[in-house]
């Protein structure tokens, strides 16, 4: 069988239990498994594939059929310009997270923050690449990574290996660790952003049936989605030195009552990017 008759074949085949990308979830697998480059494989298409080659491509189309999420399937997801290891216990990056990452540099760009004395600490890191990307574009800030779930944060070790970057994990739900704690207090809080994309999707909303392979507890927050936003927003207020700069991720529906939780934690909404959201603290 050529490269031409597997995707054809395997397209329709994706095509036909909803998959809204068959063509280039097929090219992906092949590039994968013949390791070679996109460019390669669409100039190659009478390529003949050996048997070896078929039996690794129909055991991943099987598991795509079964609406496993391709970055699962591949053990890598695509953020900010790099691959990150993925699986099962984390959520899969979205690319409109990489808005974090373009707020943070505005802010330093601007000289609102400071990057020699930038503090930036990851509320629910998951796969770590908000952190890691943070570290990676602005390599003189102190990152702290923090998760409640310990595979999550294994995970997130992993990927700093893999970047070769030096971020401190800590394991919290939300702010409540005493270890975590003391970072927010150590020092003064004008150059400390929290960042915090925590899950927002309301109990029940199943927007695809990839998104049940993904772990609920990184998804789903109650009945509006802002379940664990608003008790964020509670530990924030509480803080006896309130970090400058927090930035939060939820839908656009939800953001009005994201503004209400900060403003009631004295905090101001300065910018909205995509569906990332910057608040300041009220001086």
């Amino acid at each position: 069988m050529t490269i031409i008759e597997w995707l054809v074949e395997n397209m329709s085949k994706l095509q036909k239990v909803g998959v809204d990308s068959p063509r280039r979830d097929c090219l992906v697998f092949v590039e994968d498994v013949l390791r070679k480059d996109r460019a390669w494989v669409v100039t190659h298409p009478q390529h003949g594939l050996g048997a070896s080659d078929l039996e690794e491509l129909d055991r991943l189309i099987v598991r795509r059929l079964k609406r496993e999420p391709l970055a699962y399937i591949r053990g890598k997801a695509w953020f900010y310009g790099r691959f990150f290891s993925v699986g099962p216990e984390v959520m899969i990056p979205r690319p409109e997270s990489e808005a974090f990452i373009e707020l943070l540099k505005q802010l330093v760009d601007s000289e609102q923050l400071t990057a020699d004395s930038l503090k930036i600490i990851d509320i629910g890191t998951g796969s770590g690449c908000l952190a890691i990307t943070a570290k990676l574009e602005l390599p003189n800030a102190h990152v702290i990574a923090v998760d409640i779930d310990k595979k999550a944060l294994e995970l997130a070790r992993h990927n700093t290996v893999k970047h070769n970057v030096d971020v401190k994990f800590i394991t919290s739900d939300l702010l409540t660790s005493a270890e975590l704690y003391h970072f927010v207090h150590d020092r003064e809080q004008n150059d400390t952003v929290l960042i915090a994309n925590l899950p927002y999707v309301p109990t029940g909303l199943v927007t695809s049936p990839e998104i049940l392979h993904e772990p609920k507890q990184a998804l789903f927050s109650g009945k509006d989605g802002l379940s664990h936003y608003v008790s964020f927003w509670q530990q924030i207020s509480k803080l006896l030195s309130k970090p400058q700069h927090v930035m939060t991720e939820s839908l656009e529906k939800q953001h009005a009552a994201m503004t209400n939780l900060a403003a009631d934690a004295g905090y101001e909404l300065k910018r909205t990017e995509i569906l990332v959201q910057h608040f300041e603290k009220i001086s």
